[in-house]
């Protein structure tokens, strides 16, 4: 039985084997996989192959499909996001938004495949299902390879607050790669098992999982009592996630070649796309450095661009991001807390997905140990007062949030 974990950037399979788990490696030795598909116009192309032409081909590679779904087209969330995609979305029926590339080839829908031809069709979809089923079926054929047989069965990973359409759409994606899904799980409730949280005697027990991801933000309390998990309250942010703290790079150096220039990098998608590369890389040398420098040869208009950014000066972009964490926080344990007898949080799994860099998550895990430390505050203020009106609960937080 295979495992897969989708994440908002990124795929994970994993199989339970010789008693234990174990992740696999795709083909290009990864222990991820992107969440990217490409069309050219002679193949379709997943995961890694697709991210890495993603420069060369940006108005046909889809990513972050997640983000758009459960959402209308006019949601404020994906017009903000439609400014930094490079692939067209458009609206679909329901005012439903719809991603729209260019193939050149007929598509058959219930294969995925493809007969080529030489004329271009555009191609509508509906994003996460598809994207998602068309990945899937890549990792299928990597479990496969590294099992050395047929692989039909599954179990997947999906943020707690997916509603039951978004739970189905996933379960879909599974079906049309060729897999039976034998059950949804809450990613919280897997994250849970996976720190041995089960094990940890008799007796209720409570735990809040602070999960900021690539793509999205979630915060869940949920009880585990003799095996049994039961999510409590979960809350976070769709739209808060390691790819916002990369549009802040992106936007600041937008901004400055503007400045600069007087050219606007945003109306060519593959200047754009060079750019964020360049952040991503520079993000990473933050990882070793106090300092990092961008150097991109004639990215716009024969203009080359070469710049510097300090991780001080990424950090203070990036700030308010960090102080956004605090009022899912805060909601998840409310919402708790009306539902608990004397609310007491026994473990804290902070799983960080947002940055590979390690000093960078020190960062993170400084701004999690405040967040946490006010977490275990409120949650000893909530319990002296229960009977608090609103006011003085949001008096309190005020209070909290000015230290």
């Amino acid at each position: 039985m295979l495992s897969v974990s989708i994440l908002a950037q990124r795929i994970r399979a994993l199989v339970y084997q010789h008693g234990k788990v174990e992740i696999i490696a795709n083909d290009q030795g990864n222990r991820t996989t992107p969440s990217y598909v490409a069309f050219t116009d002679t193949e379709r192309l997943i995961g890694d192959a697709a991210k890495n032409q993603v420069a060369m081909n940006p108005s046909n590679t889809v990513f972050d499909a997640k983000r758009l779904i459960g959402r209308k087209f006019d949601d404020p969330a994906v017009q903000s996001d439609m400014k930094h995609w490079p692939f067209k979305v458009i609206q679909g029926e329901g005012a439903r938004p719809k991603i729209q590339v260019k193939v050149k080839g007929e598509i058959k829908r219930s294969s995925l495949r493809f007969d080529l031809d030489f004329t271009w069709l555009e191609f509508n979809f509906s994003g996460f299902k598809e994207v998602s089923a068309m990945v899937l079926t890549k990792m299928k054929e990597t479990a496969e390879a590294f099992l050395g047989k047929t692989v039909k069965d599954a179990v997947i990973t999906v943020p707690a607050y997916f509603n039951d359409s978004q739970r189905q759409a996933t379960k879909d994606a599974g079906t049309i790669s060729g897999l039976s899904v034998l059950r949804i799980i809450n990613d919280p409730t897997a994250a849970a098992i996976a720190y041995g949280l089960d094990k940890k005697g008799q007796g209720e027990h409570n735990v809040l999982i602070f999960d900021l991801g690539g793509g999205t933000f979630d915060v869940s309390i949920l009880t585990i009592e003799d095996g049994i998990f039961e999510v409590k309250s979960t809350a976070g942010d769709t739209h808060l996630g390691g790819e916002d703290f990369d549009n802040r790079m992106v936007n600041h150096f937008v901004a400055d070649f503007k400045r600069k220039h007087k050219k606007d990098l945003a109306t060519n998608p593959r200047a754009l796309r060079r750019l964020r590369t360049a952040c991503e890389r520079a993000k990473r040398t933050l990882s070793s450095s106090t300092q990092a420098s961008i150097e991109i040869d004639a990215l716009f208009d024969g203009i080359d661009f070469y710049t510097n950014i300090s991780r001080a000066r990424f950090e203070e972009l990036c700030a308010d991001l960090f102080r956004s964490t605090m009022d899912p926080v805060e909601k998840s344990i409310r919402d708790a807390n009306n539902k608990m007898d004397k609310s007491q949080i026994h473990d804290i799994v902070n799983i960080k997905q947002t940055m590979e860099d390690d000093k960078l998550k020190d960062k993170i895990i400084e701004d999690d140990k405040k967040i946490l430390d006010k977490c275990q505050e409120t949650l000893s203020w909530l319990d002296a007062n229960r009977t608090a009106e609103k006011e003085e609960f949001e008096h309190h937080q005020k209070e909290l949030e000015a230290r």
